[in-house]
Formats: C-alpha cells, structure tokens, sequence
C-alpha cells in the first residue's frame, strides 16, 4: 500500500472553512480506482498542521489521481494565502508493516 500525507498549517480562523472543503469535496476521491482510505486530522493544538492522510493500493493508483479532472475540479478555487499558517509539505510512504485487531 502507497500512503501519501500532506501536513496542512491552517491557521485557527480558517479550521472550519478548511474542514467544510473535505466535507463538500468535488471530485470525491473515494470513487478513484485503487483509493482505499482518506483520513484528514484536525490538529489539538493552534501551532500543528492538520493531516490529510490517503491510503492507495499503489503508488500508481496515486499518481492516476494526481493527473485525473477530479483532482484538477478537487483542487480549484484554494483558499487564500492568510487561511495558512506556513508552507505544506506532502509526504508519500510504502507499508512495510501494518498491524491492526480484526472485526
């Protein structure tokens, strides 16, 4: 599996606008082919970056997302520069090791 993170300084004004977007999202990265799972963490305190955390079967699946309309629609219209409080950083990581409980 193929994880890609982006860390996300938002700052506390902007929190609920921020989260609102993923509620509202366009593109709805869930029906992309290979997508598992999306997880976006708001942060417990003012000075950490939220975590918007995606789950592909591959790095592949990924990178067909990346270049798909629904990304380009997803990704449109951003919010303004002062809803940040710094520069993002993306992240991207091969499971290695999982370890869960089961259902």
């Amino acid at each position: 599996m193929y994880v890609v993170t982006n860390r996300v300084p938002v700052a506390p004004d902007w929190r609920a606008q921020f989260e609102d977007r993923f509620r509202k999202r366009a593109g709805q990265v869930e029906h992309q082919a290979g997508f598992l799972r999306m997880d976006v963490m708001r942060p417990e305190s003012d000075d950490s970056p939220y975590l918007v955390m995606t789950v592909w079967e591959n790095e592949q699946a990924f990178r067909a997302w990346v270049g798909s309309d629904d990304f380009k629609l997803a990704h449109q219209n951003p919010l303004p520069k002062e809803a940040y409080n710094g520069e993002g950083k993306m992240e991207a990581h091969t499971i290695v090791i999982s370890a869960g409980t089961s259902d």
